[in-house]
């Protein structure tokens, strides 16, 4: 028997067990160590990165040089570039749109394939299609839907008499912002139904028979049933929906570079574009470090509207 198992006396007093001991007797420190490894590639994957280009947007380091620390002149030459606050506003409006169109849609197609309908898993394999192709190829053929030249939706309104000249999809400032829209909705509603969907598995049948014969119509169940029971689902969905659509990269820049004139640049494309193939690593990382208060801002939303919740539920009050 172990000193640490013995019991405690006037003369020899209960000692602290080792590291080693509470790892074999406690599983919440044997969960610490697994996540050791975690941590450590998330700091070296993640974190380092992160410091690293934060770091970059004080100094004026160019491509094949190494710069010097010149404080804040990055941010200072940023607020008077218009294309940056070009990139700014089409980012929020891209961002904006697109969620709420993913969320709308989405939600709909889960509230629909949770009803008793046939060929329910083939419709649900076929939803998460624009999800699992690559983001370059659905890219590539968006590019081609909006052709100037050759685009199928100009023919077919043509056919029809809407039209009488095909329409400019990606050469008119406006028509390519809401083109670059649509298609980052296409891509982005499986993911928001398919999520929603298994939230809505998670909701017990008899709520909705016993409100049924309580009296209540199909938009009084949504509202006080369905909608409480996934709002934290929603707010998961909504925040990494956020993230992504703040952060797309590939699929505007495979469809347009920014163009025309600037038109569907973001920041992550203009950060791209100045510090990459303008060679200024500075001035890019400026431009995406200027992000991370909008996506810390959309996480805090999540989180205290989360919070929020709890407290209405009277989760965690005595």
């Amino acid at each position: 028997m172990t000193d640490a198992a013995l019991p405690a006396t006037r003369d020899r007093p209960m000692r602290e067990p080792t590291s080693w001991e509470r790892l074999r007797s406690n599983r919440d420190w044997l969960g610490f160590w697994f996540m050791v490894p975690t941590v450590l590639l998330l700091g070296v994957f993640l974190a380092y990165p992160l410091f690293l280009g934060i770091w970059l947007s004080f100094t004026n380091t160019k491509i094949g040089r190494v710069g010097k620390f010149i404080g804040l002149e990055n941010y200072e030459w940023l607020m008077d570039d218009k294309v940056f606050w070009l990139s700014v506003t089409n980012t929020l409006l891209y961002t904006v749109v697109a969620s709420v169109a993913k969320f709308a849609i989405g939600l709909y197609l889960a509230l629909l394939l949770n009803k008793h309908m046939p060929f329910k898993a083939m419709i649900r394999a076929v939803v998460l299609i624009p999800f699992i192709v690559p983001t370059v190829l659905s890219a590539i053929a968006f590019w081609w839907i909006y052709d100037s030249q050759f685009s199928i939706v100009s023919w077919l309104l043509r056919k029809a008499g809407f039209i009488t000249t095909n329409i400019n999809f990606l050469g008119d400032p406006w028509n390519a912002r809401w083109s670059t829209i649509f298609a980052n909705v296409w891509r982005g509603i499986p993911f928001v139904a398919i999520t929603l969907l298994a939230g809505l598995q998670t909701v017990s049948p008899s709520l909705y028979e016993a409100a049924t014969l309580d009296g209540a119509t199909g938009w009084q169940r949504f509202r006080y049933i369905t909608y409480p029971i996934l709002t934290p689902i929603i707010a998961v969905v909504m925040t990494f929906s956020v993230l992504f659509t703040f952060t797309d990269f590939q699929l505007i820049w495979a469809m347009t570079r920014g163009g025309p004139v600037n038109a569907t640049h973001l920041m992550a494309t203009l950060s791209y574009q100045r510090a990459i193939l303008g060679g200024n690593m500075g001035e890019g990382a400026a431009i995406a470090t200027a992000m991370i208060p909008f996506l810390l801002a959309a996480v805090l939303v999540s989180w205290f509207g989360l919070q929020r919740r709890k407290w209405q539920a009277g989760v965690g009050n005595d």
